[in-house]
């Protein structure tokens, strides 16, 4: 009877192999240690166009004209957008793009954590921002603003005492009115 080897690993990873499959093992570990590089890559914020095309090549993404373009006009428009506006706006800028171009390069950025996607009732909404932020919903214009907040650190402990959770990152959605000017 063949024996077998326990080895564990950070964050609870634990895996069993025989002897004869320490290939299969050496695997294992080489997706691990990438995976922990995509989220020490993800934890790094986004603030520019140049942030965006960076990420995307340091993730092996493909940048195509399409992708670019897309990347683009978010970050010229700085506000959420559906992929119909996108799609309307970057061919009245002459640059032709395919419904299913748009769609897939939206989902491909969102996925991989280039730009924000906003699940909403009347459909997702697109943004250049894709680390923690919080959101001003104006119920005026339904324009959604981005702000950076940070909490007073006894308000985050309260949370934590109250639920047993540790926070390690938050948004806050906040909605009203224009202010009258």
């Amino acid at each position: 009877m063949r024996s077998l080897v326990r080895v564990g690993l950070t964050l609870g990873l634990l895996v069993i192999i025989q002897p004869l499959h320490v290939n299969h093992f050496a695997e294992i570990i080489q997706e691990y240690l990438l995976a922990m590089q995509q989220d020490a890559i993800a934890q790094t914020p986004i603030r520019s166009l140049d942030d965006a095309v960076e990420r995307c090549q340091t993730l092996g993404m493909r940048l195509s004209k399409q992708r670019r373009f897309i990347l683009e006009l978010l970050w010229q428009a700085q506000e959420h957008l559906s992929a119909r506006d996108i799609y309307d706006r970057l061919n009245q800028q002459g640059k032709m793009i395919g419904h299913t171009s748009v769609y897939q390069n939206l989902e491909a950025l969102s996925e991989r954590g280039v730009i924000e996607c906003i699940e909403r009732s009347d459909g997702r909404l697109y943004g250049n921002i894709s680390d923690p932020h919080s959101h001003v919903n104006c119920l005026d214009t339904q324009q959604i603003m981005d702000v950076h907040i940070e909490l007073p650190a006894d308000l985050l402990r309260q949370v934590e005492e109250q639920t047993g959770v540790r926070i390690t990152q938050y948004s806050i959605d906040f909605y009203g009115y224009k202010a009258a000017q």
